[in-house]
């Protein structure tokens, strides 16, 4: 089975419970496959980064394979602004910064005549535009398997700047890790490259995108900009390294 978030923000929860731990969000116009089905709960995979959760079976509409391959194959088009809203016959949906608006187009999916009149970003942008997306999410408060100005992680914040601006990548830090050119200095780098960080056991644990002149930005504690040296990311604030540099990656 098939289906589509049509909601704003839906957590994509570890268990089929409340309770359980948040992985995840799922963002309104996202698809999946629903890999199993309750009473109350379905275990799904998402469509763009293959992650895997519970979703409250009321927050989300069924569609076909058809639909849902005809959406895969298009053009997307993400919400470019913090918050603006979806509106329709009796409808009016508040929606996040990179909601998926990618099925609006197609009549036979949008079956309630949804319409979005705000900004929109689509296709592949320079990556001197990653930096411009990012500064639309600082001070953002960190939330663990968040993924929106209202509550974001690291892992999070790195997806959703790439994916606004043409590209997908993983969802979690050591994921990501795994993709890219290594580079072997900070000096190599360029804005935009991505910077790891691991803890004692060398499990990467952390993710910020490098800015100019060695600086960096990331999620911890809020979406903050913070010094980048050989160690790791210096505390501007307290003047102390709070993550320990493992390796920086040329995404794109």
């Amino acid at each position: 089975m098939y289906a589509l978030c049509n909601l704003a923000i839906v957590p994509l929860r570890f268990e089929p419970s409340d309770r359980s731990e948040l992985v995840t969000q799922v963002l309104f116009g996202e698809i999946f496959t629903i890999l199993e089905q309750a009473s109350k709960w379905s275990k799904i995979k998402l469509a763009n980064d293959g992650y895997e959760g519970w979703i409250d079976n009321k927050q989300f509409i069924i569609i076909t394979e058809q639909q849902y391959k005809k959406i895969s194959d298009s053009a997307k088009f993400y919400c470019a602004d913090l918050i603006d809203y979806i509106t329709g016959d009796n409808t009016l949906l508040p929606i996040s910064l990179g909601s998926d608006l990618s099925f609006l187009e197609f009549t036979d999916i949008n079956f309630e005549n949804l319409r979005f009149d705000g900004h929109m970003i689509t296709g592949i942008q320079p990556k001197t535009n990653l930096l411009q997306t990012a500064f639309l999410y600082l001070n953002a408060p960190y939330l663990w398997g968040g993924k929106t100005p209202f509550g974001i992680d690291c892992s999070g914040l790195t997806q959703m700047v790439y994916r606004l601006n043409g590209y997908n990548i993983p969802r979690d830090a050591s994921q990501q890790a795994k993709i890219g050119e290594p580079l072997s200095f900070i000096e190599e780098s360029e804005v935009g490259d991505l910077a790891f960080f691991d803890n004692e056991e060398g499990h990467i644990i952390h993710v910020g995108i490098i800015m100019e002149n060695n600086y960096i930005i990331h999620a911890h504690g809020k979406v903050r900009i913070d010094r980048l040296d050989h160690l790791g990311i210096l505390n501007i604030d307290n003047g102390r390294h709070t993550h320990k540099l493992r390796v920086i990656k040329k995404i794109i």
